[in-house]
């Protein structure tokens, strides 16, 4: 199973864990996306790019108007949803216009410390 991972941290520790990774020459079976904040991840990941995510989850390349017409919504507000997930870097754009959710499954982890 693909899967990909959303966390929170900061931008150092993302990159000290690239670093190492890439002189380790390690394969990771799964990727991992990082945000500098919660609100941040929150920002990104709306209740409305959520259920897009779950409805491409497994579904293959998908045109936009078809992601539209599964989530039973205005085409041109999930190209906004899509672009935004696009540049987040959890949807691929394919050739001729479609987009995939290349991943099998998503775990989000961040903690919650008192101030």
């Amino acid at each position: 199973m693909k899967t990909v991972t959303l966390d929170v941290r900061s931008p150092k520790d993302a990159m000290i864990d690239f670093s190492r990774a890439w002189k380790d020459g390690k394969a990771h079976k799964s990727a991992r996306i990082s945000f500098s904040n919660p609100e941040l991840l929150w920002e990104v990941l709306t209740a409305k790019r959520w259920e897009l995510l779950k409805t491409l989850c497994g579904a293959g390349p998908v045109s936009i108007r078809e992601a539209a017409r599964r989530v039973n919504r205005d085409v041109k507000a999930v190209h906004g949803d899509i672009t935004a997930l696009l540049m987040a870097g959890l949807l691929n754009r394919l050739e001729g216009g479609g987009v995939e959710f290349p991943y099998d499954a998503v775990k989000v982890e961040f903690l919650l410390k008192a101030a």
